[in-house]
């Protein structure tokens, strides 16, 4: 249960949460797009290569107004992808390293210039970095006779121009992302779809610039659509997944910066730091327990599919020695070694076999059932057609098509096996000289 701090006001702490949630969501909206286009570190690049275009607003206009700074600086973060997407084409260079070129150029002169503007233009290291979300209920603009802080009222026209982008332009984002080419064949023009999409993560991430910081912001761009990837697969889920992971993100932030450091002594911390930390506590749940990519989940999967291969390979073992000697029992121990599996592991597929009417123990050795028999036959008829097709169609060498065949039996439906037939002409025995059984066992 989460325990509330007894010293929270809802008119500050509440803000704070709203405008962490703006943010979030905003960035995460374009995050999913960014993550598939695996351009993920491009709102870090825009949110560095900004640098320039303060400086340039200010000495071209002499004001520090937040709307020439606003415009300045969302001009430099366009051109940063611009430039971004103009050195990878003109140049054949790597995404991640014209990001790099273009976002350390345009950092570097920022630099320059700041030094040329030092005694006008404040620059705080720790704003950069972090921003000042704390403080964003203190600066109130008067809405409809309601006082909103400005950081509030921005990030909502950020965040609702967004959500208008990808509800509108959904479709037309999903196909540019997977297949550009395929996107302009169709008459989605991709590379309008691209520049749109890049001249609202440079909106996005100086609109936020100024209230969370560098940290945040990124973090929010990839953080929870990668998440989500690891929960589902469709993308309209992708981006409702990020959305909730995004918006859990900011609350869970605010109320660890609020009462985690507690815990050791200190009376608290960065705001928007600690809900970039909350987005990765999410991502690394999602990575173990994702229902779609979590480790866990895979864990389960491949112990699944061990199982499934060890069973049949168990009952594809007596077929194969029953056609030499159907009054020869075999020992768990011998299977085993046959198969050259673990003893415990054989003997649990064992029980399950026994439980399911495939294997008839004899004592403590064991032999196939009527309808083991059946569906063993029905595995190494694929195995077989497997090699007689490998060989006669594929012209693999008889000596390699064992191990392939091995592999594909376990893959293979009844439908497989009768196209397999017809393509190897009904073929009543393997390149070995084994028999092919029938696919009915009358």
């Amino acid at each position: 249960m989460m325990i509330w701090p007894s010293d929270w006001s809802w008119q500050l702490d509440g803000w704070i949460i709203v405008a962490g949630v703006l943010c979030a969501i905003s960035a995460a909206l374009l995050g999913n797009f960014l993550v598939l286009r695996r351009m993920s570190m491009l709102g870090d690049a825009i949110s560095h290569a900004v640098l320039p275009g303060l400086a340039a607003a200010f000495l071209i206009t002499g004001s520090r107004s937040s709307l020439t700074m606003f415009i300045g600086a969302v001009a430099v973060g366009v051109l940063t992808a611009l430039f971004t997407q103009w050195i990878r084409h003109a140049g054949n260079v790597d995404e991640g390293a014209a990001m790099g070129v273009v976002f350390t150029t345009l950092f570097a002169l920022g630099l320059v210039m700041i030094v040329q503007a030092a005694d006008h233009v404040d620059l705080d290291a720790g704003c950069v970095l972090y921003g000042a979300i704390e403080s964003s209920p203190l600066d109130l603009l008067n809405i409809g006779g309601w006082k909103i802080p400005r950081v509030v009222a921005v990030l909502s026209v950020i965040l609702c121009v967004n959500l208008i982008f990808v509800v509108c332009f959904f479709k037309e984002l999903k196909i540019s992302s997977f297949d550009p080419a395929l996107s302009t064949s169709l008459g989605i023009p991709a590379t309008l779809m691209h520049y749109l999409l890049m001249t609202l993560v440079a909106v996005t991430a100086v609109a936020s610039f100024e209230a969370v910081g560098n940290i945040l912001v990124v973090a929010m761009f990839v953080v929870p659509s990668s998440a989500a990837l690891l929960i589902t697969d469709r993308l309209s889920r992708v981006v409702w997944f990020s959305v909730l992971i995004a918006a859990g993100s900011a609350f869970l932030g605010h109320w660890m910066a609020s009462v985690v450091p507690r815990w050791f002594g200190y009376h608290g911390t960065s705001t928007a730091g600690m809900m970039a930390v909350a987005a990765g506590l999410l991502f690394v749940v999602a990575l173990f327990f994702g229902r779609h990519q979590g480790l866990w989940v895979r864990w389960r999967r491949h112990r699944a599919l061990v199982w499934r291969v060890l069973s049949e390979d168990v009952i594809g073992f007596l077929y194969r020695q029953a056609e030499r000697d159907r009054m020869k029992l075999w020992a768990r121990s011998e299977i085993a070694a046959a198969l050259h599996a673990n003893e415990r592991l054989v003997g649990r597929v064992l029980r399950s076999q026994i439980a399911e009417g495939l294997i008839d123990p004899v004592q403590t050795e064991f032999r196939l059932s009527t309808m083991g028999e059946d569906q063993a036959r029905h595995l190494v008829r694929s195995h077989r057609l497997w090699e007689q097709y490998l060989a006669s169609q594929a012209e693999v060498p008889v000596d390699k098509i064992h191990a392939q065949a091995e592999q594909l039996e376990h893959f293979t439906s009844p439908s497989l096996r009768q196209q397999l037939d017809e393509q190897t002409a009904s073929a009543a025995i393997d390149p070995h000289g084994s028999p092919i059984p029938p696919e009915s066992g009358d």
